[in-house]
């Protein structure tokens, strides 16, 4: 089982940068104080640092994305990256509510540095994991819903060997794979394109790694992807 990264994306978006995550035997149950902290801590720096900006898609780590978006096809005011949504939110004076440990840990680490962070239940994923161009008739069932919602052709998503796991690159991830109290075997992905720095992507990563041992436990790694290491095993 791998995670890969097709060599057009690379191809097509230069300078791409992703950390992955692997969390084994992770304890994700309940809810926890010290990570409600974090999170609260992130959402004022959030609203204080953005205070600059007439609107978030100035920010110099969303500008790269709504870019991407273009590119393949899906207009950026009407689908924004997850970064820019999680941050929207907290910019309307909302309080990222808690999921799970997980889940609340890459909120957070999104909130922190501005970055596209995801999360997918490993034991749920069929065959490989796959960051690819859609052909356009694949399945994908969002978080929450029933209805099949295929992606439109050249879109960029997560796969696997069944279905999309995630939609417009970063928009709207499946309901299939997501991360749940009962997970106990996760990959993260924390994605960084030019104008962000690759630096802050990697520290983002060793950071989120380490807060996944510390709250969660288990047996805890990561790697940083790009145009010369494309793949890795899960």
């Amino acid at each position: 089982m791998e995670f890969k990264i097709k060599k057009e994306i690379f191809d097509s978006f230069e300078g791409l940068v992703i950390g992955m995550i692997l969390a084994k035997e992770a304890n994700n149950k309940g809810e926890l104080a010290e990570i409600n902290e974090l999170l609260r801590g992130a959402e004022k720096k959030v609203r204080d640092a953005f205070s600059q900006f007439e609107s978030p898609n100035q920010h110099p780590h969303i500008m790269p994305w709504r870019k991407a978006y273009k590119k393949f096809g899906s207009d950026p005011h009407q689908y924004r990256c997850s970064s820019e949504a999680l941050i929207r939110q907290v910019l309307k004076g909302n309080q990222i509510r808690h999921i799970n440990k997980l889940v609340d840990l890459y909120n957070y680490i999104s909130l922190k540095y501005i970055l596209a962070v995801g999360g997918e239940d490993l034991e749920k994923i069929k065959g490989d994991l796959i960051l690819d161009f859609a052909r356009g008739d694949e399945t994908f069932i969002r978080l929450g819903g029933t209805e099949n919602e295929p992606p439109l052709a050249g879109e960029v998503v997560y796969k696997d060997d069944e279905s999309v796991i995630c939609r417009r690159w970063n928009w709207r991830e499946a309901d299939k794979t997501k991360l749940t109290e009962e997970t106990k075997n996760a990959i993260m992905v924390i994605e960084g394109l030019p104008l962000i720095k690759r630096e802050t992507v990697e520290t983002a990563t060793k950071e989120s790694a380490n807060l996944i041992k510390k709250y969660c436990g288990g047996e805890v790694s990561f790697e940083i992807l790009d145009n010369q290491r494309q793949s890795a095993r899960l």
